[in-house]
């Protein structure tokens, strides 16, 4: 029992490790075409390389601790509940990232406006994976 749960508490940080690793490559991935999609036949005049700093600045933003704490709370409660389905955690993961743009209003105390669809499928899509690599590793053994 005592073995059980050491490689528990030593497999946990390294799932959560690889499915952040799997969830920021879908985003960086999949977040580079949707934006060169955006911009294809634009000029990049000093105005759009302003919004462009905006959105670089935003995403720096999301990094926050405030960014973490949906998906911390989505592994957590699938640990200590035991939960092994594979679309708790996946379905988890989208959630906890699309949810990170409404935290981010909150953290700056402003109501922001409304993100594009194209946001918030990046970041879904993004959830989605690392909830994936996540149950992969380690939730489907919880």
């Amino acid at each position: 029992m005592i073995w059980r749960t050491l490689g528990r508490l030593i497999l946990i940080p390294i799932a959560t490790l690889l499915a952040a690793m799997a969830a920021l490559a879908v985003l960086v991935t999949l977040g580079l075409e949707r934006f060169t999609h955006a911009t294809f036949g634009r000029e990049l005049d000093p105005e759009n390389l302003s919004k462009i700093f905006d959105w670089v600045m935003t995403g720096l933003q999301w990094a926050s601790v405030v960014a973490v704490l949906p998906a911390l709370a989505v592994l957590f409660i699938g640990e200590v509940a035991r939960i092994q389905s594979w679309l708790y955690y996946v379905i988890g993961g989208g959630v906890a990232l699309a949810s990170i743009p409404l935290f981010t209003a909150l953290n700056q105390g402003v109501v922001a406006a409304v993100p594009l669809a194209a946001l918030w499928q990046v970041l879904a899509t993004a959830g989605f994976a690392g909830g994936f690599v996540y149950w992969l590793v380690a939730g489907r053994n919880a």
